[in-house]
């Protein structure tokens, strides 16, 4: 599957919600080769708007000995270890810094990304100078959990797309065989990180580019008959990748990212597993909310020629089709939308 870089990118912007109003951080998109070049020149960049305007700063509680005391004094290690007869106050104080956890992990990012093979000579120079000036951060070791800490409000939110840049390199690099540098993972060969992008940017594309459907995830309840106290808690979650509900129609969608579309061991055909899976949740919703018109689709990336299949099955419209995503950008735009048109 050949993806180019321009529109990997705004698959990713939109499914991390940073595609408001169509606007996008476009720096530097036409003249990178690839997506480890792209992201790090849009991570340099906004670094350097960062630095302009000042690097974000926290409270951090700090004990200090001194002579002029500030903040909590703390009388128990002043009395064990004397310091007053030297003139000496023990102290907790807060103090305003920019060595915070959300500074830390994009200086981390930076290094990282300095490191990594496939980033340009040019460009690694610049990430490792731009890094060196961030020096009142301190180097740390990134792992998943850090970015779970990560706490933002509306006066750091700027930060929210760099660190979600941040954490997807974390997750696409790794180190070489030496472990001296790093290299950058094929985004588009790993299917299930690609499968929750792909599914996040359908349903953020739906919910910013029309305005008849209401659209999200939605966990479903299983219609159970005269169940045991317990049976209910050992049944599976059933949660649609995005459902869009209008006053008179609901549709039920799955995005799937495979490289094979279609599969069998008796030539090509639908999947039967995402069929079953999609007619059950048709189902369900029927049994629940029987007034409305109720719709399936099955969509995945065009990998070779188009697919577009219809068909009714236990009285509910189901189309199975393909999106092109090497197509430009405003043909992808119009196609999902003539898509979405077409099932009503």
């Amino acid at each position: 599957m050949t993806i180019p870089v321009r529109n990997l990118y705004y698959l990713l912007i939109y499914a991390w919600g940073h595609f408001a109003g169509g606007a996008t951080v476009a720096t530097g998109i036409d003249e990178s080769p690839d997506l480890p070049n792209l992201l790090g020149r849009v991570l340099l960049d906004g670094t350097h708007r960062l630095l302009r305007r000042g690097l974000d700063r926290g409270y951090r509680e700090t004990t200090e000995y001194t002579r002029s005391p500030r903040g909590r004094f703390r009388f128990d290690r002043m009395a064990r270890e004397l310091t007053f007869l030297n003139g000496i106050a023990v102290c907790d104080a807060d103090e305003l810094t920019a060595d915070v956890l959300h500074n830390q992990i994009l200086l981390a990012t930076l290094m990282s990304l300095a490191s990594c093979k496939e980033v340009e000579k040019d460009l690694r120079h610049e990430l490792r100078v731009t890094a060196l000036r961030m020096g009142q951060v301190a180097s740390i070791r990134l792992s998943a959990e850090l970015f779970h800490r990560v706490q933002l409000s509306r006066n750091n939110a700027h930060y929210g797309l760099l660190l979600k840049i941040c954490e997807f390199m974390y997750w696409s690099m790794m180190p070489d065989e030496r472990g001296a540098t790093s290299r950058f993972m094929s985004i588009l060969e790993d299917e299930i990180r690609m499968s929750a992008v792909f599914e996040e940017f359908l349903r953020r594309f739906y919910q910013l580019e029309q305005a008849q459907y209401r659209v999200r995830a939605e966990i479903m309840r299983w219609q159970i008959t005269a169940p045991t106290s317990s049976d209910p808690l050992l049944l599976p979650v059933m949660k649609t990748d995005l459902t869009l509900r209008s006053d008179a129609h609901t549709v039920i969608a799955d995005a799937k990212y495979y490289r094979k579309p279609l599969g069998g061991a008796y030539g090509e055909r639908v999947r039967s597993e995402h069929l079953y899976q999609l007619v059950t949740y048709l189902a369900h919703e029927r049994a629940a909310e029987s007034s409305r018109r109720i719709s399936g689709l099955l969509l995945y990336p065009q990998v070779g020629g188009a697919l577009h299949l219809e068909y009714e099955l236990m009285g509910f419209p189901i189309t199975v089709a393909t999106i092109d995503l090497s197509q430009k950008w405003r043909a992808i735009h119009n196609d999902l939308l003539r898509l979405l048109k077409a099932l009503n």
